[in-house]
C-alpha cells in the first residue's frame, strides 16, 4: 500500500487516461463543429451544467466517505489484530512463565505463538483471494500444514488448532481456568475481527448506486462543452479536460478505497502488518525462540500429548 511515499503522477492519470483521452476528443470535435459549421453552434446556459455539477460533487462526496469508512473500518479491525496478537503473546509468556517452564511447555508457547504469525499471513492472503498456505511452512508443524490444508478456511482451522491447545494446556495444568478464559476471549476477538473483515470483503459496495452516479458524470461531461465554448471559445477544450480529470480522479479514488482487500496500493497494508506482528511476537520470545527453532525446526513439532489428551 502507499502510505507516506509521494504516489507518482504516471501512476495517477494511469487510472484515467482512457477517459481523458475520449474527453479530449470529444471537446475538439464539438470546438472544430462550433468554430467551422454554423448549423452547429449550439449552446447552452452554464447555469446547466453547474447545477448538474454541484448535484454530481455532493453525491460523489457522499460516495467517497462511504468508501472510506469501509477503507477505515478495514484498517481498525487489523489494528485491533495488532493488539491482540501482542496480548495473546504476552498472556503465553506471563500465565505459563515460559522461560521457567518445562521443555514442553515452552514449545506449547513458542509454537502457539508461531501459529499467531502464520494466521496472521494467512489471513491477509485469505481476504485478497491469494493461497492461503503459502510460506506457512515457516511456522507451522507439518503435523499442523497437513490438518489445516483440508480446511477451506484456512485462518479458521488455524483457530482451531489454538482452541485445541489452549484447553490441553488446561488440562495439563500449565494455565488455571481463569487463565484459560482470558485467552479464550482473546481467540474469540480474533474470530470477530476476522468476520469483520470478510464482512467488508465479501459484501460489494451497491452496483446501481455506482452506476447512476457514473452516467451522471458522463452526461455533465457531455453538456460542458456547450455551456463553455460561447464564453472561452477554444479554450473550453482544457477547461473541460482538468474539469473531467476532477471528477474522474475522485470517482476512481472511491471506487478503489471501497474494496480494501483487493491487493491494490490503496489496500489496507495487511502485508505490512503482518510483518510487523511478527517482528513483536519473535522480540517478545527472545532467544528462547531462536533457540527452540534451532533445537526444534522452524515449525517446531508438538509432542503427542497436546493432541490425544
Amino acid at each position: 500500500m502507499l502510505l507516506k511515499e509521494n504516489i507518482p503522477v504516471t501512476y495517477i492519470f494511469g487510472k484515467i487516461w482512457k477517459e481523458i483521452s475520449i474527453v479530449t476528443a470529444y471537446a475538439v470535435l464539438i470546438a472544430i463543429l462550433y468554430n467551422n459549421y454554423h448549423f452547429t453552434r449550439i449552446s447552452i446556459p452554464i447555469a446547466v451544467p453547474t447545477i448538474l455539477g454541484t448535484v454530481i460533487s455532493l453525491l460523489l462526496a457522499f460516495k467517497s466517505n462511504q468508501a472510506y469508512d469501509r477503507w477505515w473500518e478495514a484498517r481498525t479491525l487489523w489494528g485491533a489484530i495488532v493488539n491482540d496478537s501482542r496480548t495473546l503473546t504476552r498472556q503465553l509468556l506471563t500465565f505459563i512463565d515460559a522461560p521457567y517452564a518445562a521443555d514442553d511447555a515452552r514449545i506449547f508457547c513458542n509454537r502457539v505463538a508461531k501459529r499467531q504469525i502464520a494466521w496472521c499471513n494467512s489471513l491477509s492472503r485469505h481476504l485478497r483471494g491469494q493461497d492461503p498456505l503459502y510460506g506457512l511452512e515457516k511456522y507451522l508443524s507439518q503435523e499442523d500444514l497437513e490438518a489445516v490444508s483440508r480446511y477451506t478456511n484456512v485462518p479458521m482451522a488455524l483457530l482451531e488448532l489454538q482452541g485445541e491447545d489452549l484447553r490441553n494446556a488446561y488440562k495439563l495444568g500449565w494455565i488455571n481456568e481463569y487463565q484459560q478464559v482470558e485467552m479464550d476471549k482473546t481467540l474469540t476477538r480474533f474470530s470477530n475481527e476476522m468476520g469483520g473483515c470478510e464482512r467488508i470483503k465479501n459484501t460489494v459496495f451497491p452496483a446501481t448506486y455506482s452506476t447512476y452516479i457514473h452516467f451522471s458524470v458522463i452526461l455533465f461531461i457531455m453538456l460542458l462543452p456547450f455551456g463553455l465554448i460561447e464564453f472561452f471559445g477554444i479554450i473550453e477544450i482544457p477547461l473541460v479536460m482538468a474539469i473531467a480529470c476532477s471528477f474522474f480522479l475522485i470517482e476512481k479514488m472511491a471506487i478503489h478505497l471501497q474494496d480494501p482487500f483487493e491487493n491494490k496500493p490503496t489496500d489496507t497494508p495487511t502485508s505490512a502488518i503482518s510483518q510487523t506482528i511478527e517482528r513483536d511476537i519473535c522480540q517478545m520470545l527472545k532467544e528462547n525462540f531462536k533457540a527452540e527453532e534451532k533445537q526444534y525446526g522452524a515449525g517446531a513439532k508438538s509432542s503427542k500429548v497436546f493432541y490425544v489428551l
